[in-house]
């Protein structure tokens, strides 16, 4: 298989199985900056887009100014693109993790880009929450945590469903992080593939963020109607 391999896509056994930058090293690198960034950017986003549902209309702690301020910051970040937020971060990056290469370095950008994003998917799932559920908690003296943990329980299956949306999403990015130097499938296809006009390497790389896409997918999906017919 190895010898075929060799034969007929030459470019392909070139970048091999073992060592930086290998295949198998690639796909390590882009579920390390996917997985990690979501754990960062999706706590911060979830804490932000809860705080957005609490202090907004009719919320349980309604206070228009600090509302104002979050949807302000969440609206700003969110509108940035993110090949434009790896540069704007670019000190801060160095300041964190002391590099502005790397998988680990990508994190910091991609978890920026991931906590808005996520942030209003989650406003948008507890903001659609049946009210008077709710209503319900407060009124049997329910307390703040208290009612938090009724809007994350009745909220539990279109959380996990946008968080597919956005675990798919961060694949992406960690692609056009991979084409300035973080390492990972998208490094793979641009510095490989196309710079040294290898259409197999590219074909190649690209399947495979396909296929972590499509697995995803199909858990988020799977989760998803598990956690909907409880």
């Amino acid at each position: 298989m190895a010898d075929w391999i060799q034969q007929n896509f030459p470019d392909i056994y070139r970048i091999g199985m073992q060592g930086v930058n290998s295949w198998p090293d690639a796909i390590y690198a882009t579920l390390y900056m996917t997985v990690i960034s979501f754990i960062i950017g999706g706590l911060l986003g979830l804490v932000m887009g809860l705080f957005l549902v609490l202090t907004g209309p009719r919320g349980v702690i309604e206070n228009k100014f600090i509302f104002q301020i979050l949807d302000k910051i969440t609206s700003i970040f969110r509108a940035i693109p993110f090949i434009i937020l790896l540069a704007i971060l670019k000190g801060f990056t160095y300041f964190i993790v002391g590099t502005n290469l790397g998988m680990t370095a990508a994190l910091v950008p991609l978890s920026a880009a991931t906590f808005p994003f996520f942030a209003r998917q989650v406003q948008v799932v507890l903001a659609d929450l049946d009210r008077g559920v709710i209503e319900a908690a407060q009124a049997s003296g329910a307390s703040l945590w208290d009612t938090i943990k009724v809007y994350l329980g009745e909220g539990l299956p279109e959380l996990v469903r946008v968080s597919t949306v956005t675990l798919i999403s961060l694949v992406g990015e960690t692609a056009m992080a991979g084409a300035i130097g973080a390492g990972g499938l998208g490094y793979i296809a641009i510095y490989y593939g196309y710079n040294r006009s290898s259409t197999s390497v590219t074909i190649l790389a690209t399947f495979l963020i396909l296929i972590l896409i499509f697995l995803v997918q199909f858990l988020g999906d799977f989760l998803t109607r598990k956690l909907s017919h409880k």
